[in-house]
């Protein structure tokens, strides 16, 4: 019987185009956050168990994908390690540990894949990739402008123009649930429905709240006030850490605009995060009817449950998966990203000419020309289907009268004109009649 050839469920192949399509938004993605001074960090798959637990709240601490002891205690059932729910966890476990060898704003972006134990849908998978930015040592607002700024020209640079970057601020929005008279140790639960007023609607929020022990009259007054920013404000102002919230998104809505996000940022009052690590202003991209693109926010207390330091921190997250998938529907790919295709193709006649194919092969690459060698020796035909087939610019041929000739012909595969040219002038004849190159085309 054939064995299962689908990958797990909610795990993916990448086929080529697949690869080229996230690699090109990696590289923008890298380029971006370069600019904008942040550094490359990676860390293991794996994190020790305790690392992950109890810093993503009681809906996150489900989706953990826990990994069994192995050797003589696999058959214990109990859990040691854990692949990595996102990458804030395990920079603030490497600020804690590294803290003496880094700068004194230590600024880095991250590309790896997290895993969560989740329920695929549209854009959500099991196993995905974070692009994270983050920001270490500083409590100003100018750092969370900047990661506003610096997702933002990321988005621009792909092609995004319609979207919006939400801002509110967990202790204005537990301000808020104070004034509607929610209790402090409901709050957190509180914040983790309020998260999903997008997904399951007011109603749904409400009977959430409810069933979290929020008494039903303070749950109408949060959400009238998620309707209302007056309201929201008058109840969140009327203690000074709202007042104090307020001044700081404030703070961080003026200076955007001095950035390529200006236009772009949104005060949110029902923004909340679910994460329960975030203390400070929070953020998320929207797409009109797509939805979230990537959040984020300040975490000032998660390195000090590492090291028992407080440290200020902040960083936003964006989602490549969403990101793919929403370009791909929207033919937003620039044409050459779909394209590996080599520049040449050689041809090889029989097992004598293979070794002159090949040194021909290496010349033209040793120029920056991609060059494919037809593996077998076959007939001529063939070989020009399997040009065509790979989409290649042009065949060299290098038959037995060519290298008897010290020569090469060309057969410019859009065209059909074939010409004869001296070995010494294949490259430059090439380079000539070229196509723009994946480079040149950046």
């Amino acid at each position: 019987m054939p064995q299962h050839t689908r990958p797990a469920r909610g795990m993916r192949d990448f086929l080529p185009a697949d690869v080229r399509r996230r690699q090109y938004v990696i590289d923008v993605v890298r380029g971006v956050y370069e600019r904008y001074g942040f550094e490359p960090l990676e860390t293991p798959a794996l994190e020790n168990i305790e690392t992950l637990t109890g810093k993503y709240g009681e809906e996150g601490n489900k989706l953990i994908f826990k990994v069994l002891r192995r050797g003589e205690h696999e058959t214990s059932g109990e859990t040691d390690l854990a692949l990595r729910y996102d990458l804030t966890v395990p920079l603030a476990r490497v600020v804690a540990e590294n803290r003496g060898q880094l700068p004194k704003f230590f600024k880095r972006y991250q590309i790896q894949p997290v895993w969560r134990a989740d329920r695929p849908a549209r854009g959500r998978f099991r196993e995905f990739f974070q692009c994270d930015v983050d920001a270490i040592g500083s409590a100003s607002a100018v750092v969370e402008v900047e990661m506003i700024a610096a997702v933002s020209e990321v988005l621009q640079t792909l092609g995004f123009t319609d979207f919006v970057v939400q801002l509110n601020h967990r202790q204005l929005l537990s301000a808020m649930l104070d004034g509607a008279r929610v209790a402090a140790e409901r709050q957190n639960d509180a914040m983790v429905a309020i998260d999903k007023l997008d997904k399951i609607g007011r109603d749904g929020v409400k009977q959430e709240l409810i069933a979290r022990g929020i008494d039903g009259a303070a749950a109408d007054q949060c959400l009238r006030a998620f309707e209302d920013v007056q309201e929201y404000n008058a109840l969140a102002g009327r203690s000074e850490r709202g007042a104090e919230a307020s001044r700081n998104v404030a703070e961080i809505l003026t200076l955007v605009e001095a950035t390529p996000a200006s236009g772009h940022v949104k005060f949110t009052p029902r923004l909340a995060r679910g994460l329960s690590y975030y203390t400070g202003a929070i953020m998320e991209i929207s797409v009109e009817g797509i939805g979230s693109l990537g959040g984020g926010g300040r975490y000032d207390g998660l390195i000090g449950m590492f090291s028992g330091e407080q440290i200020p921190a902040c960083g936003f997250s964006l989602g490549l998966e969403r990101i793919l998938v929403i370009m791909s529907e929207r033919e937003m790919f620039p044409p050459h990203v779909a394209s590996s295709s080599p520049d040449v193709l050689v041809t090889v006649f029989d097992a004598a000419s293979a070794a002159d194919s090949l040194r021909l092969a290496a010349e033209l690459r040793s120029l920056a020309l991609r060059v494919e060698v037809y593996p077998e020796a076959d007939k001529l035909g063939k070989q020009f289907k399997y040009g065509s087939a790979r989409n290649v610019a042009f065949v060299a041929i290098l038959g037995s009268d060519e290298r008897a000739r010290g020569a090469v012909t060309i057969k410019n595969m859009k065209t059909g004109e074939q010409v004869t040219v001296p070995r010494a002038e294949v490259a430059a004849r090439l380079r000539r009649d070229q196509r723009p190159t994946t480079s040149e085309l950046h």
